[in-house]
């Protein structure tokens, strides 16, 4: 196997990581996902009882959230890796996107590794007042960030992160996936904007009051 395959490989689990931690987020606020730990757990010397790991249902809301955005950022490391496995100094890489997409990785990586609980901007000189842009996909303007709370807005957010992703590995690296399978509809209809969730059903709740709703100038609904 060699440094694109491998490389290929990391991106897909990272990936599935993403894909994996946005369902647990989203089971655990719906609390439908089971916080259930061993009565006992042993591993090499150490042993631990359920009450030392067992988890409330605000602790496991709190955690999925973290969780979630470390699998988001872990996409940012995969595919700096990834490219620089791939390409010679991708700094100046003779393809913009692929430059913008090394870039915006690198710098969203750094400010992950070094204080994965509170990012921080942390922008090189040469990489200060600069727009890095793959279209369609990425776009981080770094004017003013360096010093600065790291934010999904500077970027794009998770989304961006996962198109980045799957953009270096299918764009960059070539990879061609295999084609999808078939994936069971899940019971519930849920649709999801930012971290807004809403849930289809079928009739209204028990007491539910209809209210007359007029919608703004804009097509929007007050909330």
């Amino acid at each position: 196997m060699d440094a694109r395959e491998k490389h290929a490989g990391f991106l897909f689990i990272a990936e599935l990581q993403f894909r994996f931690a946005s369902a647990v987020r989203l089971a655990t606020t719906m609390q439908t996902q089971p916080l259930d730990l061993p009565m006992e757990w042993t591993h090499g010397q150490h042993r631990v009882k359920y009450e030392e790991i067992a988890l409330r249902q605000d602790q496991a809301d709190y955690a999925a959230c973290f969780l979630h955005r470390s699998a988001t950022y872990l996409l940012a490391v995969a595919i700096k890796d990834a490219i620089r496995a791939v390409v010679t100094d991708p700094k100046n890489a003779d393809d913009p996107n692929v430059r913008a997409a090394y870039q915006v990785a690198r710098l969203i990586r750094n400010a992950f590794a070094h204080a994965p609980f509170d990012p921080m901007w942390s922008i090189d000189p040469d990489c200060r007042d600069t727009i890095f842009s793959v279209p369609d996909v990425v776009t981080l303007d770094t004017r003013g960030l360096d010093g600065t709370a790291f934010d999904w807005r500077h970027y794009g957010g998770p989304l961006a992160l996962f198109r980045l992703c799957r953009f270096a590995r299918t764009k960059i690296l070539n990879d061609r996936p295999d084609p999808r399978k078939v994936v069971p509809i899940p019971k519930s209809r849920v649709y999801q904007q930012g971290d807004l969730i809403l849930t289809k059903v079928d009739q209204f709740p028990a007491g539910a009051v209809p209210l007359d709703v007029e919608p703004s100038t804009d097509s929007g609904i007050p909330l």
